[in-house]
Formats: C-alpha cells, sequence, structure tokens
C-alpha cells in the first residue's frame, strides 16, 4: 500500500474524531463584527494555534491591529512550500429565531433527501472548509511523520469584516510568507459530486455619482418642461451604457478582455447551466448579458456593468411634485484579463461629463478597485489538482471563474507574487450568512481526502 493509501484509509478510519474536533471550534462563536465577540474570536484563535501545535507545526498568534492572525509553519527544507489561507471568523447570527437549533450547538443533521450534514454557524464559511486541509495535514503526520510539502497555514479573524487590517499585516510580513504557491478553501463545487477549481476572479470598478442641475428642489408646475431634472441625466447615461446587443459602451471597455479557451468552453457547454434553472430561481428567464454569450460566459469570465442604485427627488408616503435638485447613483464594473481599474474609471467619468447639459455639475466618489486574476490554464500545479480531484471524485473537476471578488488573493499576487489554488468544496444549498448554515458530511470527508491527495499530487 503506497503512502497515500494508507493516508486517505487514515482519513476514513479517524471521520468521527475530525467531526469532534470541528465541533469543538464550532461552538466558539467567533462573530468578528461584533465587538462583544472579541474575546471568542481570540479563542477562537487560540484553539486552531493549539491544535496546530499538536500537528507539530510552529504556530504562533499575531496581532494585526483588529482581530489575530494564526500563523503556523511546517514541512521539508527545499521542498515546494505552499501558503494556506483560511479564516476562522464567522458571520452574526441574526434572525436567531429562524434557527431550528441553536446556532453554535453543532449537530449532524439529515435532510429530506437522505443528506447528512454538519449544521452550525460557520460550519461550511469558513470552519469546516479550514478543517478539510488541517485534517489532511493530520493524516499525512500520522501516517508518514511529515507533509509532503512544506506548509504556511495563515488563518485570519476578520474576513467577513472585510479583512480590514490583514493587506498591511501581509505586506509587512512578506519575508514571513514567502511561498511558492497560495491554497484558498473558501469557495464551491459546482454541484453534490462534481468538485470544481475557481481558476478566475473579476476585478471590480465601484463609482458614485452625484449630479447637481438647479440649487433647489423645484416645483413641477412651474418649471417642469424648463429645468433639468438630474434623474433625466442620469437616467440618460444609464441607459447608454448598454447597446441593443447588451455590450457595455464606454470606450475601450474590452482592452484586455481575453477569449476564453476553446477547450474551457467545451467543457462549460456540457455543464448545460440553463436560463430556466440559473435565471428561474429568482423569477428570471431572459439573459441580459451580451448576445451570442452562453449564460455561464456571462457570470464568470464576462465584463460586467451593473447600476446598484439610484436615489433622488422625492420618494416618501403620496406625492409631492418636485424636479429634483441632486441625484446619485451608485454603479459597479466588474473585470476580466487585463483590464485596468484607471482607465475604465477615467473612462466612465469621460462618459457621464459628455452627457452633461453644461448648467450641470457632477462629483464623483471613488471606491478602491482592483484587477482580474486568472491562473494559466495549462500551469503544473494547477494541472496536479484537477488530476488529484479526478482521482477523489470519478470525475473531471471543472474549470470556473467566480463573478465575485477575493480581495486577498489579489494582495498574494500583488504583494507576495503567489497565484492562488482556489479548491472548495461548499454547495449552493449551505446557507452560507444565513439561518440553518449547514455542510455536508460528505463535503468535509471527501474533502479531506481531496487535499490529502492535492498535497500529494503538489510534491
Amino acid at each position: 500500500m503506497s503512502h497515500l493509501d494508507s493516508v486517505l484509509a487514515r482519513i476514513d478510519a479517524d471521520l468521527d474524531a475530525s467531526v469532534a474536533r470541528l465541533f469543538d471550534w464550532l461552538r466558539i462563536p467567533s462573530i468578528s463584527t461584533d465587538p462583544a465577540y472579541a474575546a471568542d474570536c481570540r479563542k477562537a484563535a487560540e484553539w486552531l494555534a493549539a491544535d496546530l501545535r499538536s500537528l507539530g507545526f510552529e504556530t504562533g498568534i499575531r496581532e494585526t491591529g483588529g482581530h489575530p492572525v494564526v500563523l503556523g509553519k511546517a514541512g521539508k527544507d527545499g521542498a515546494k512550500h505552499a501558503l494556506f489561507y483560511g479564516h476562522y471568523d464567522v458571520q452574526p447570527v441574526d434572525p436567531l429565531d429562524l434557527w431550528e437549533t441553536p446556532p453554535f450547538e453543532p449537530r449532524i443533521a439529515t435532510l429530506p433527501d437522505g443528506r447528512k450534514v454538519i449544521s452550525a454557524r460557520g460550519a461550511c464559511d469558513d470552519k469546516g472548509q479550514v478543517m478539510t486541509f488541517i485534517e489532511a495535514c493530520r493524516a499525512w503526520k500520522a501516517v508518514t511523520g511529515s507533509l509532503p510539502v512544506g506548509l504556511t497555514v495563515l488563518i485570519e479573524g476578520a474576513e467577513e469584516d472585510g479583512s480590514k487590517n490583514l493587506p498591511e499585516w501581509v505586506d509587512a510580513n512578506r519575508a514571513e510568507l514567502k511561498a511558492d504557491l497560495a491554497l484558498v478553501c473558501d469557495t464551491g463545487m459546482w454541484d453534490g459530486n462534481t468538485p470544481a477549481i475557481t481558476t478566475s476572479l473579476r476585478g471590480m470598478v465601484y463609482e458614485e455619482v452625484v449630479v447637481t442641475c438647479a440649487d433647489r428642489d423645484l416645483h413641477s408646475g412651474l418649471f417642469g418642461g424648463a429645468a433639468m431634472n438630474p434623474i433625466r441625466v442620469l437616467g440618460r447615461i444609464v441607459a447608454d451604457l448598454h447597446d441593443a446587443e447588451g455590450r457595455v459602451t464606454l470606450p475601450g471597455f474590452y482592452d484586455g478582455v481575453p477569449e476564453t479557451p476553446t477547450q474551457v468552453l467545451e467543457q462549460w457547454k456540457k455543464l448545460n447551466l440553463t436560463p430556466e434553472d440559473f435565471l428561474g430561481q429568482v423569477g428570471l428567464k431572459i439573459p441580459a448579458g451580451e448576445k451570442g454569450r452562453m449564460l455561464i460566459e456571462q457570470i464568470q469570465s464576462r465584463p460586467t456593468c451593473d447600476v446598484n442604485g439610484i436615489i433622488g427627488g422625492y420618494t416618501g408616503e403620496g406625492a409631492k411634485t418636485v424636479i429634483a435638485s441632486k441625484a446619485s447613483m451608485k454603479i459597479s464594473f466588474r473585470l476580466v484579463g487585463d483590464q485596468n481599474p484607471e482607465k475604465i474609471s477615467a473612462a466612465f467619468k469621460d462618459f457621464v461629463r459628455a452627457r452633461l447639459p453644461a448648467d450641470c455639475s457632477v462629483e464623483f466618489i471613488k471606491h478602491k478597485g482592483s484587477r482580474a486574476l486568472a491562473l494559466p490554464f495549462d500551469m503544473p500545479d494547477l494541472v496536479a489538482a484537477r488530476s488529484a480531484l479526478h482521482d477523489e471524485w470519478g470525475v473531471p473537476p471543472v474549470t470556473i471563474g467566480s463573478g465575485g471578488s477575493i480581495p486577498i488573493v489579489g494582495d498574494f499576487k500583488r504583494m507576495l507574487g503567489l497565484d492562488s489554488l482556489l479548491v472548495g468544496f461548499g454547495l449552493d444549498d449551505d446557507r452560507v450568512h444565513s439561518p440553518n448554515e449547514k455542510y455536508d458530511l460528505k463535503s468535509f470527508h471527501k474533502g479531506t481526502r481531496s487535499w490529502a491527495r492535492i498535497l500529494a499530487a503538489l510534491a
């Protein structure tokens, strides 16, 4: 029997004990956004630090200016070295009355379809996901006395609060965090039987626009037809941002947007993600993105522009016939490939100014932007991880993009020069951030086995 076979057998035999350890961690209410739980956040960090020390990691609790991070190191000199990232903090539990059982009293439940699940706040996001990796390390240490690769484990305590202090901490500790690649387990599977590797994250440009026309709100009977309405100005801008084919009309917007490789498109076609399945769950049926693109392209590999809110005029009860003095909107652009956030921000401002009446003014309130990230499809570590997941699940893993953003992954690339393998085992029905959060027992068990295989493959 090979070392890997023995490690996998150890994981199977140790499953009940692994779940019990996870339960101990889940009982700690490490809610990072509420100062009342600061002591519990530190307790959760201390619990994990002690567990890592028991596996032979050199471990410390490091201060950040907010909740501490747990940093552990282990492995062979000269071997490939990976940085594993996750978080120990969890979301608030409100509304509490919607929980079937207390959120910090973990239990094994059986769903109507027969699936056994771990039910608790943090079961999936992210304690259960982190522990799939830790338990894989535990099995390797138990069987062989060592790990296949060198590891630095970085688990933060404020991801649910925006990771406010982590980028500065990472920047200040670059030397300690030196590695060959990063591993992140805070994503999901395609479905309950199909693993996935997230190979791209869309970037972001977020803008607020305030248009001012008259110097005060005006009576629409006296001034209507003569005075410019800022809501009308914004309406024109919004309407002009897309053409009839669903494309964004900002000049230069598609500069740096790559075409998805043909082999990936063929894989996506086989997934058969239909508008009826995806949009039907929210009461829609007609895709609004670029015509001629598959729905899965629209949500994963193509850039987007969406107005997130428009504010202006009278919105209270009853009627008030006014022409507003000011109107504002919040708008976001999701970026892919080599799109440049600064150039898109500048193009958007020029676009708005070109549609602004001469006697009106505009103010732009800028937010931080981020570039998109993507792994090369032929990257050796990605190929190795795909093979390992195929061996565990019996089907090829889906290579997908994420429509959202994980800012720390960008910081790893920018500050540490690291590409990140994002492999997670969450499911769409895990109720992350909602009452009755859960994590399938199958996800926990086979996720642990998957990480054991990936560590071996990376070596």
